[in-house]
This record gives C-alpha cells, sequence and structure tokens, in this order.
C-alpha cells in the first residue's frame, strides 16, 4: 500500500522568526509599556533612550522597522534619526510616534514612514508595524 505524506510546507523563513523592532523611547515607562506589549503580540524588541545608542544598534543588529519617537534627547531627534537610519538601510519602514500631533513637519519625513499619535494603544501599534514590514516586504526583493 503506498503511503500518503502531507506535502511539504512552503512557509518563507522571514515569517517563521518574529519582528525585530527597534523602539526608540526616552520616557522610561512608555518605553517599558510599549516593550513588553509588543513582545507579547510576538515582536522581539530592542528598546533604547536615545538616536545614538539606536544608531549603534542599527550598526551591529538586524533591524526589520524602526518605531521612534520624535522629541529624543540630545543632539539628534527622531526625523534625523530616521533619515540616518534609511541611509544605512534604505528599505527600512519607519513610524514615528508623537504626543504633539503638530510637530512632524512632512518635510521632515523618510518617504514611505507612517505616524502614530500619542497616546496610542500597543496592540494597535503592533499590527500597524506588522503591516508596515509586510508591505516592504512585498515591494522589496529578498
Amino acid at each position: 500500500m503506498p503511503r500518503l505524506e502531507a506535502p511539504a510546507l512552503e512557509t518563507p523563513a522571514a515569517e517563521l522568526r518574529p519582528i525585530r523592532v527597534l523602539l526608540v523611547e526616552d520616557e522610561f515607562f512608555i518605553s517599558e509599556w510599549v516593550a513588553e506589549s509588543l513582545s507579547d503580540q510576538g515582536f522581539a524588541v530592542r528598546a533604547v533612550s536615545n538616536a545614538a545608542d539606536a544608531l549603534r544598534l542599527l550598526k551591529s543588529s538586524p533591524v526589520d522597522v524602526l518605531f521612534t519617537d520624535i522629541n529624543l534627547p540630545g543632539s539628534i531627534d527622531g526625523t534625523a534619526l530616521a533619515r540616518q537610519a534609511r541611509e544605512m538601510l534604505p528599505d527600512l519602514p519607519v513610524v514615528y510616534a508623537s504626543g504633539r500631533v503638530d510637530y512632524l513637519d512632512p518635510r521632515l519625513r523618510v518617504s514611505g514612514s507612517l505616524f502614530v499619535a500619542k497616546p496610542y494603544v500597543p496592540e494597535l501599534v503592533g499590527r500597524l508595524l506588522a503591516d508596515v514590514v509586510r508591505e516592504t516586504a512585498q515591494r522589496v526583493p529578498a
């Protein structure tokens, strides 16, 4: 009697690993809350509190999406961070966040980026981050 085998599932490796989020947020409690919520949703989250640490991490670790506050301490704000990140990783999805909705001049945003107004619901941000990573993966050949 012939043996029946289930067809092999062809799942791209990218779908097997969690989405790697670089969270840049200088407010400690917000950072902890969002990082924990995103981790609970299955994301691999690296949280830093300033742009300099974010740039160092981008140079040394793989990242699928940058989720950054706009108003950051130091000489590099979230918009400058995103521009520098895109110089290193041209296809990196970027999502900005700020409590000041009018704070982000659209001309300062990197192309294709999104903006989330604070306060936000981390579960909804998780869906947004997953969607933007999937959309980028569909546009950019592996």
